[in-house]
């Protein structure tokens, strides 16, 4: 449920509409469905590596132990920068939606509401974390489920006249734009599927992930593909691509979201205030991931020295309580930037950590692909893998090559020709300063890279050893770390 939440959100409850007024339904289909084999095939390399050794610190550790100490460094707090940007962003979001509701309170109280409301879920235990996700991904799977049922018998004519196969044979339908229109969303599409990536993070503090890991892997590709190719297609059967509202559903505007049209031609009474509160869910839900997320990688570092030590401390309920701060308050100023000047700032943030998730995909096939290489090369026996990947190794070079392409078609002028410096600097800032992130500590370190007859592929992770150990100098008693 937390990959599926993870995946849920306003990508697909509002953006999806400007993906088809973009590409028509045919282009948004192919890409949202080619953006869905890269995720299986990246789902299968998390599920290998996460079973293997489960660890909150996930990229950074597999990239440290496999790869090499300054790719995983990198890894790690371009993670880390991801989700606490993403933390920022979203306590912008939420004043958005709550402006539906109650317009004449200012934006800034909604955002410190909702920050203090995530500190608080994060900070009791990791179970506080836990539920709460599940809930919201269950309040936006059902939604979808609805939605879903709700098309077909809509494109079946049981409710209403059925519009047949005209929305996707009309104009240019049903491929708009060419090839550019399409490749576009290739890289909507792939923003709208990050978050399946934290079932790595979870597995660190999953009970019995052995068993829990690889049946998530299973099930979240097939369900997370069914609701968006799903939900793509009802769209394109219900509504044209030159519908005016899809041309703006680009925003977060409830108004314009193709759910809350398709609710409305449906029938029920209230739709628009139905799918605010779902995306107000979803909103949530990102915010929760990202406050878990980001908190576990800092503290993972700091325990392989990637990062202060005092992030290593722990309370008696296993919390790392300086990680948890030091991303609130990230997320926080980030936020304030916002209200500053012309917010410049706080867009070249959002710009920073807009491929840090593409670049974390990157790393996970890469590391999948290293960390076989050593496992066989070590004597290891395939049968010994708890959860062993599909497709190897075409299945992380596959999708390595999808994710590049996708990091380096960011900028469409670019490749027209007729960009600018300033828009490939802004677009390409993230890949940018985590090249500075590696080179950086290579050169300072000099570390060499892992070979693959000598990569660490023990199944001890030794955080919770080191945690204990910190907390107990530290504190002057021996707290109860996460669990590993």
């Amino acid at each position: 449920m937390i990959a599926i939440g993870g995946a849920i959100g306003t990508g697909l409850l509002v953006a999806s509409g400007g993906s088809i007024s973009t590409a028509g339904p045919g282009g948004a289909l192919v890409a949202y469905g080619g953006i869905g084999i890269m995720v299986y095939l990246l789902m299968q390399s998390l599920g290998e590596m996460s079973t293997w050794l489960p660890t909150s610190g996930s990229f950074e550790t597999w990239a440290t132990r496999w790869v090499s100490p300054s790719f995983g460094f990198a890894q790690g707090w371009n993670y880390w920068f991801n989700w606490a940007i993403t933390v920022a962003a979203e306590l912008v979001a939420v004043a958005i939606v709550m402006r539906y509701w109650l317009p004449g309170v200012p934006a800034w109280v909604w955002s410190a509401i909702f920050l203090a409301l995530l500190f608080l879920v994060n900070a009791f235990t990791v179970k506080g974390f836990g539920e709460t996700e599940f809930w919201f991904s269950l309040i936006k799977v059902v939604t979808v489920i609805i939605f879903l049922a709700l098309g077909v018998t809509m494109i079946l004519g049981i409710i209403g006249e059925s519009p047949g196969f005209s929305n996707w044979t009309t104009g240019e339908a049903p491929f708009v734009g060419g090839f550019f229109g399409t490749f576009g969303i290739f890289i909507i599409a792939g923003f709208s599927f990050q978050g399946t990536e934290l079932l790595a993070v979870a597995a660190g503090e999953a009970d019995d992930p052995e068993k829990t890991i690889p049946r998530a892997v299973r099930a979240v590709f097939f369900r997370i593909t069914l609701f968006y190719i799903g939900a793509i297609i009802v769209i394109g059967f219900l509504l044209p691509y030159t519908d005016p509202h899809l041309l703006a559903s680009d925003v977060e505007d409830v108004a314009v979201s193709p759910f809350t049209l398709i609710f409305e031609k449906a029938g029920i009474l209230g739709a628009a205030t139905l799918m605010n509160a779902v995306i107000l869910t979803a909103i949530l839900s990102a915010g929760n991931s990202g406050m878990y997320a980001s908190s576990r990688m800092l503290y993972s570092m700091a325990v392989s020295g990637k990062a202060p030590k005092i992030f290593t401390r722990v309370n008696s309920r296993g919390i790392p309580m300086y990680a948890l701060i030091a991303t609130t308050a990230v997320g926080g100023f980030a936020f304030l930037t916002s209200l500053i000047g012309d917010g410049a700032a706080y867009l070249w943030l959002v710009s920073v950590s807009g491929l840090a998730g593409f670049v974390t995909w990157a790393g996970v096939a890469w590391c999948h692909y290293k960390f076989r290489r050593a496992f066989l090369a070590q004597g290891h026996k395939l049968s010994e893998l708890p959860f062993r990947a599909r497709f190897y190794p075409a299945g992380p070079i596959v999708a390595l090559a999808m994710v590049l392409i996708v990091i380096i078609g960011q900028n469409h002028e670019l490749f027209r020709g007729t960009a600018s410096f300033t828009s490939v600097l802004s677009t390409y800032i993230g890949l940018f300063a985590f090249l500075a992130l590696w080179g950086g500590h290579k050169l300072v370190t000099r570390k060499p890279k892992v070979r693959a007859q000598t990569a660490d592929l023990s199944r001890t992770d030794k955080t919770s050893t080191d945690v204990v150990s910190n907390a107990a100098d530290s504190n002057g008693a021996t707290p109860k770390g996460p669990q590993q």
